[in-house]
């Protein structure tokens, strides 16, 4: 009995010590030129002794108050599949998908500049692709998970480039699909873990917050 009670406390010790390990890697496997770089100023960050979050600004800092406008309900819609996920629900996250797809229809790409264009084109269609999936994939939650995953990637990018319309918080799962980790963005800086749910929904760091 002492024998099965001490691995059980090392599994748990275990689990707990990967959670809260923190990760540079949330980038792996995404091949936008905007969240490599994105990815590349995160490796250089250093973890304040505060415990408070690094601030970052957007790049582009002279947004057409229109473009500024049609993305946001890409973002807010993406929060909507985020805590659709993390409460375990899948068919919020579709509902918040299929929102989220309408919206993308309605940016404002006319407005922006060349360079603008640039960064939002490069993640556009696979936003489009991924908010599908889940859309359709109400039922299904890992799956949806798995798009979100790839999501997120591309709405951070478009997040680092253009500001979200609110702070955003970056935050990162390192246990996520055998530990290879996710990232994932909130309005809120407590984490609540979309990729966990309810079995780890506190499971994850906050790297950054995008004002």
């Amino acid at each position: 009995m002492k024998t099965i009670i001490i691995g059980s406390l090392v599994v748990a010790a275990v689990t707990f010590a990967a959670c809260n390990n923190s990760s540079t890697n949330s980038h792996e496997g995404h091949n936008h030129d905007t969240a490599a770089t994105a990815g590349e100023a995160m490796k250089q960050e250093t973890t304040p002794t505060d415990n408070s979050v690094a601030a970052v600004k957007p790049q582009f800092t002279n947004l057409d108050a229109k473009v500024a406008a049609s993305l946001k309900p890409v973002f807010d819609h993406y929060l909507h599949v985020k805590n659709g996920l993390a409460a375990d629900n899948s068919a919020e996250a579709a509902s918040g998908s299929k929102a989220m797809s309408d919206a993308l229809g309605k940016v404002d790409k006319a407005a922006m500049t060349p360079e603008q264009q640039k960064v939002y084109s490069e993640n556009e269609d696979d936003l489009k692709e991924h908010a599908e999936h889940i859309g359709k994939n109400e039922g299904n939650i890992e799956h949806q998970r798995e798009h979100f995953a790839q999501m997120s990637e591309d709405i951070y990018a478009l997040a680092k480039a253009f500001g979200g319309g609110q702070a955003l918080y970056h935050d990162y799962c390192p246990m996520y699909n055998d530990n290879k980790g996710a990232l994932w963005l909130s309005e809120i800086k407590d984490v609540k873990n979309p990729y966990l749910g309810g079995k780890m929904p506190t499971c994850g760091s906050v790297k950054e917050v995008i004002q």
